[in-house]
């Protein structure tokens, strides 16, 4: 064999061989893609945990009109074992879902004398601490009330920094808005109040 054909030999051997780890690169590249794509889709960004509140309560008459710890000036207030703070209430309760601790009810009892007539953030205090405890840090909560009456837009920020001062996070964590069924159902003709709320929780 003659000097050039060695030569020519030993490029097809390089140019086989350097063909086959630019394969054998591109099949694992393509493979640590695919395994990166799919971490992004499974993998959440923050251990996060979402929960949902929802309570309503009957408008009686000789009962204050208690929401979001603030006293509303109204002719009827909300029938109930405790105050009866239907905004409360969800809140706690959207919390405790957001943690796996059930609801209120499993918590604070409506039997129980001990919780007869309390002020309904006395009982949120108690929430935030118990999801303290368990490593949960609150993240936001997210609240809305439903009533045909009263007005309620300018007791709202009151409302706010009662619920945050309860919970011991910044009231740019806390959202209350209010809203009418334009007089559809039990809230639209002066039956009740409703209440919804989410709350979203850092777990641990």
């Amino acid at each position: 064999m003659t000097l050039i054909a060695q030569i020519v030999n030993f490029i097809i051997l390089v140019a086989v061989a350097f063909a086959a780890v630019y394969f054998i690169v591109r099949i694992l590249f393509r493979e640590f893609h695919k395994q990166s794509k799919a971490a992004a889709i499974f993998t959440p960004l923050a251990p996060l945990r979402v929960g949902l509140g929802y309570d309503v309560h009957r408008l009686v008459a000789g009962r204050p009109l208690i929401l979001g710890g603030v006293n509303v000036p109204f002719d009827r207030g909300l029938e109930g074992h405790s105050d009866a703070d239907v905004l409360v209430h969800a809140v706690m309760d959207a919390l405790l879902g957001a943690a796996g601790q059930g609801d209120i009810g499993r918590h604070f009892p409506d039997r129980d004398p001990q919780y007869a007539g309390i002020s309904s953030l006395l009982l949120l205090e108690r929430v935030g601490r118990l999801l303290a405890e368990q490593g949960y840090r609150v993240n936001n909560v997210d609240a809305v009330v439903v009533a045909q009456a009263p007005r309620l837009a300018g007791y709202i920020p009151d409302m706010v920094q009662h619920i945050a001062h309860a919970l011991n996070i910044d009231a740019k964590c806390v959202n209350v808005k209010a809203t009418t069924t334009e007089g559809l159902g039990f809230t639209g003709t002066g039956e009740g109040i409703a209440a919804y709320a989410v709350a979203t929780v850092v777990s641990p």
